[in-house]
């Protein structure tokens, strides 16, 4: 008697982390979970956890992780590469020892600091970089002077740089005194150093710049110079966006 194909469901949901098996179990029953966009109650369910699209509650559940995909908290000065012939610091000095190499999916500036994804995962990586996704990235920027609400209107309604105009999904200003601008801003534009151009533009040029989050990656607490490991729910999320 052959062996039926596929993993039970429960138990990849267990593997997964998502719950024990005999909670897996009651989550099916109840409805909850979905394997290619059909909720699936019956107990005996088999799945490929490689090719199969499972969700519990909408909440995507990546397949086993056979890639390495960590989160760096880069540090100024560092530049974004995972070696430099000039001998500057780089990417590499910040990751823990792998077997595996690893490449930065797109770069942050010398001078800018913040949240950079790390992987092995080549079609996830392109994916993620690629405009045509338009993942959006959210910045902490500290400008010189006190902004005004008429130049923070001009911010969010774009500005034309050389290379084109460009819109931010957001800004928001976080505090402002005297000498100093705090904002965060969010925008789904790759280009090069596009923030310190904006903030060139409107006259307030960048003292200080921090990417903070790219999509649902949240950089949090992670201490400057860290790294770790993207949650379930933060590549879940990713993989979808990105349509994998």
């Amino acid at each position: 008697m052959t062996e039926p194909e596929g993993v039970r469901l429960q138990k990849v949901l267990a593997a997964a982390g998502v719950a024990s098996r005999r909670a897996s179990e009651e989550l099916i029953v109840e409805g909850r979970v979905e394997v290619n966009g059909a909720i699936v109650t019956e107990l005996g369910t088999r799945v490929d956890p490689e090719r199969d699209t499972i969700r519990v509650d909408g909440s995507r559940i990546p397949a086993p992780r056979h890639h390495v995909y960590l989160v760096l908290n880069k540090p100024r000065g560092v530049v974004s590469t995972m070696d430099d012939p000039e001998g500057r610091p780089t990417l590499t000095d910040y990751i823990p020892p792998r077997s595996s190499r690893l490449f930065h999916v797109g770069r942050l500036d010398t001078s800018t600091e913040g949240l950079i994804v790390l992987t092995n995962d080549g079609e996830f990586a392109h994916r993620l970089a690629h405009p045509s996704y338009e993942v959006p990235k959210t910045y902490m920027v500290e400008v010189a002077g006190s902004m005004d609400p008429r130049t923070v209107k001009r911010l969010e309604k774009g500005v034309t740089l050389e290379d084109g105009p460009v819109k931010p999904d957001r800004v928001r200003v976080v505090s402002r005194t005297e000498g100093r601008t705090l904002l965060r801003i969010t925008l789904h534009v790759g280009r090069n150093r596009i923030v310190r151009r904006m903030m060139d533009a409107v006259g307030h040029p960048v003292d200080r710049l921090s990417r903070v989050a790219i999509g649902p990656i949240m950089l949090g607490q992670l201490p400057v110079g860290q790294t770790r490991e993207l949650t379930r729910d933060e590549l879940g999320k990713l993989l979808d966006i990105v349509g994998m």
